[in-house]
C-alpha cells in the first residue's frame, strides 16, 4: 500500500511522515509537493489546482491524504475556493481515476460558529471565507464517498488552531507576543482556547488511516482547553520572564484603540499590528468538542508537555 500525502512537505505533513517512520509503517509513503524535494524523499511535484498533474502524481490504489490548503487571512477571498474547493474537486477525480478508495482530509474547526455548539454533529456555520471554503469541501469529499458508499472510507478531521515547534500562524504570533518584554494581556484573561498539539494532530491522522469504510468525522482537539491567562503564564515561565500578571488593559478600552487603528489604516493604507478584529479574536472564548476518545486514541504528548516545548523551542532550548 502506498500513503499518498498531499502536501507532505508542510509543517503537518512533515509530522505525519515522521510518525509513519516512528510506526515502522510497512507501507510507502509519497509526498505530493508543488516543488521538487531533496532526493532521499520520495516524491511527485503536483499542485492541486492542477488535476492532470495531481492524477500522474497519485500511485493506483494509493490511500490519500489530502493536507494542503490556503489558510492564510492575507489573501483574496477567491484563492480559498480555488486552492481548498477545487482542490478538492482535483483530488477527488484523481482519485477516481486511480481507484482510490481512502480519502483522509484536514478540514478545521472554522467550519463552525465558535460561539454556538461546536461538537461533529452540530450544524456547520463558518463566519468566513476560509472556513466556508473547509466546509465547501468537506461536501465534495462526501459525494466522492457517496458514489460508491460500500467501498470507500472518508475522514474529515477538523483540528483546532494549530501549534508546535517550527509553526506559524494564530497561535505562534500569540507566543512570540506573549515573549516580548512590551506584552499587554487584552482583557481579563479567563476565555478558554482550544488547541490542537503538532505531533498529536500527526499522530491521530496515522490513528486514522486504519479506520473502516465510511464517512468519519471528527474534532481534533488536545484537553483541557487552557484560559488564555494560563498559557500566558505557561510561557512566560518557561521563556523564564518576570513572574506576576503581565499589564492589562480592559477589553473595552482596548477595543475602542484598535477601531481607531483601523479607521486610520483605512484613511493612509497603513497597516496596524492591531486591529478591532485580533482584539475580538484574542478575547473570545473559542471552544471546541470532540468524540476523538471514543475511538480510543490517547494523544502522545499531554497539552502541558505540547506547550513547553514549543516555548522552550523557541529559545533554543531542547524540548
Amino acid at each position: 500500500m502506498t500513503i499518498t500525502i498531499i502536501g507532505g512537505n508542510g509543517f503537518l505533513g512533515r509530522r505525519l511522515r515522521a510518525r509513519l517512520a516512528e510506526e515502522g509503517s510497512s507501507a510507502d509513503v509519497l509526498v505530493v509537493a508543488r516543488r521538487p524535494l531533496e532526493a532521499d524523499v520520495r516524491h511527485a511535484v503536483a499542485d492541486v489546482r492542477d488535476v492532470d498533474a495531481l492524477t500522474a502524481a497519485v500511485p493506483r490504489g494509493a490511500v490519500v491524504v489530502n493536507l494542503a490548503a490556503e489558510h492564510r487571512d492575507d489573501v483574496a477571498p477567491e484563492r480559498y475556493g480555488e486552492v481548498n474547493v477545487d482542490g478538492a474537486r482535483n483530488v477527488c477525480d484523481a482519485a477516481r481515476r486511480r481507484g482510490v478508495r481512502t480519502i483522509v482530509f484536514t478540514s478545521s474547526v472554522a467550519v463552525y460558529d465558535a460561539a454556538a455548539d461546536t461538537s461533529e454533529s452540530a450544524p456547520c456555520q463558518p463566519e468566513g471565507h476560509y472556513g466556508a471554503s473547509k466546509l465547501a469541501a468537506e461536501g465534495v469529499y462526501r459525494q466522492w464517498q457517496a458514489e460508491s458508499a460500500d467501498e470507500r472510507t472518508l475522514v474529515i478531521v477538523r483540528p483546532a488552531p494549530i501549534f508546535g515547534q517550527g509553526g506559524a500562524g494564530n497561535v505562534a504570533t500569540l507566543m512570540d507576543r506573549i515573549a516580548s518584554p512590551r506584552f499587554v494581556l487584552v482583557g481579563n484573561g479567563r476565555n478558554l482556547k482550544s488547541l490542537a498539539y503538532v505531533d498529536n494532530v500527526a499522530a491521530f491522522l496515522a490513528f486514522c488511516l486504519g479506520l473502516r469504510q465510511g464517512v468519519h468525522i471528527y474534532n481534533y482537539v488536545d484537553k483541557p482547553d487552557l484560559t488564555t491567562a494560563a498559557l500566558v503564564a505557561l510561557v512566560r515561565r518557561e521563556l523564564d520572564l518576570p513572574a506576576g500578571d503581565p499589564l492589562r488593559i480592559p477589553y473595552p478600552v482596548a477595543l475602542a484603540a484598535a477601531a481607531l487603528l483601523d479607521a486610520v489604516a483605512r484613511s493612509t493604507g497603513r497597516e496596524f499590528a492591531v486591529t478591532a478584529a485580533r482584539v475580538r479574536r484574542f478575547c473570545a472564548a473559542t471552544v471546541y468538542e470532540t468524540s476523538v476518545r471514543s475511538t480510543g486514541f490517547c494523544a502522545p504528548v499531554p497539552l502541558a508537555e505540547a506547550l513547553r516545548r514549543t516555548a522552550r523551542a523557541m529559545v533554543g532550548r531542547p524540548g
